[in-house]
């Protein structure tokens, strides 16, 4: 793992298997729907066993996905018992959108006997196809009826669209009372990944006993610290969804605790996000440290992370220090170019914002690697972070360009 990416330290923190029904409580499914042409599974469900407190964050992108709308008057109520996933199709600027969440809502209400507006919608997908709602109902009474404690693998991967492979990941967490929680999760998404809550959609369980709002801070803060910090390609999807379910069957659990549990199973599915981006071949990470503050050090992060330059730089494992000055310069953030330490892999390329003597060949090698680092000392502070981002292949712009022809 990238370093400087995830919680400091995981004291108190164990993996367990399971992902999104490691928890108590909880059951999922995904099943085949016909919405993908392939024939793939395509429709997932996860549903407490009991009501629970559920937090949301979605996204940003101001043409926002009509299950994404829905799902922020789920998360303003306070309550829900299931979330209900279709890929295959995004359900975006369609004549019917609002209508067709409504119904995949009211559909799998009524088979669990809950409130729609106790049920998470999320569409992922193709933009501006109606969605073949009546596929997705007619399926919807054999998938609720197989829901089970060990269907997190068949969820994950009904999710995915062009994923090459699931996203799971869960710990169990213990405070130092000795009291015990878990928290597992779900996610998928490989390309249109720049959040700031992409084709990105999470789902995060709980068996702690956490009060709604405090529920919210706990996602808030973890997806801002990992999803928010991840970029595949500079854009953001228009249905971005990180929803969290608690529904308090382990008890209670020191808040900091959980939360470093969460932020720990977000940036698990964060780094697998970027590792899976269409066409990558590494993940980098973009660590800016010696920041005057946490916003500084973002923003340069970012700016230096989202650079298609710097990020077909990294796909040749080209140590070109330039373009990463020159990307900090875009940043719109205050520095002293004198005081710049760059370093390519554990290769130091750059001091006082100008080159020193390095071997090409020995950085190219070390960069080569699956995993690279790039650390930026702006030697102004103590602040510091770290943005994961991908190389830009040429695979990611022929698959791009094919997407829906």
């Amino acid at each position: 793992m990238i370093a400087g990416w995830g919680p400091q330290h995981r004291d108190g923190l164990r993996p367990v298997p399971g992902g999104v029904t490691a928890a108590r409580g909880f059951d999922a499914v995904g099943v085949t729907s016909g919405v993908k042409a392939s024939g793939r599974p395509d429709l997932a469900v996860v549903a407490g066993r009991d009501r629970c407190a559920v937090a949301a964050v979605t996204t940003t992108n101001l043409v926002k996905a009509s299950s994404c709308r829905w799902t922020d008057n789920v998360a303003a109520g306070g309550l829900a018992r299931a979330i209900v996933v279709n890929s295959g199709n995004a359900n975006v600027c369609t004549p019917d959108g609002e209508a067709h969440t409504r119904r995949m809502a009211e559909a799998t209400a009524s088979l669990l006997g809950a409130a729609p507006e106790e049920v998470v919608v999320m569409s992922t997908g193709v933009i501006g196809v109606p969605l073949p709602i009546e596929l997705i109902e007619t399926a919807l009474p054999t998938a609720v009826a197989a829901l089970a404690p060990d269907g997190g693998e068949a969820a994950a991967t009904a999710i995915m669209t062009t994923d090459t492979r699931t996203k799971q990941a869960a710990f169990e967490v213990t405070d130092a009372a000795g009291r015990r929680c878990v928290v597992g999760g779900m996610a998928k998404g490989v390309g249109m990944i720049e959040p700031t809550m992409a084709t990105l959609l999470v789902a995060i369980t709980t068996d702690a006993a956490v009060p709604v709002d405090a529920l919210q801070q706990v996602l808030v803060s973890a997806v801002n610290a990992t999803f928010n910090r991840i970029s595949v390609d500079g854009d953001r999807s228009t249905s971005d969804t990180a929803v969290m379910l608690a529904n308090g069957n382990g008890g209670e659990i020191d808040l900091d605790m959980l939360e470093r549990g969460v932020h720990a199973v977000c940036a698990e599915l964060a780094h697998m996000v970027v590792a899976d981006g269409e066409g990558a071949t590494r993940v980098a990470g973009v660590r800016v440290t010696s920041a005057a503050s946490a916003a500084d050090a973002e923003r340069i992060s970012r700016a230096v992370a989202t650079s298609l330059l710097v990020r077909a730089a990294l796909h040749g494992a080209d140590p070109n220090w330039g373009r990463i000055l020159m990307a900090m310069g875009n940043a719109g953030v205050d520095f002293d170019l004198a005081n710049i330490e760059v370093t390519c892999a554990g290769v130091t390329v750059c001091r006082a914002g100008v080159a020193v003597p390095f071997d090409a060949e020995v950085a190219s090698a070390a960069m080569s690697a699956e995993e690279v680092e790039i650390v930026i000392d702006l030697g102004a502070g103590d602040e510091s972070v770290t943005t994961l981002t991908c190389d830009l292949t040429p695979e990611y712009v022929s698959f791009n360009a094919d997407y829906t022809t």
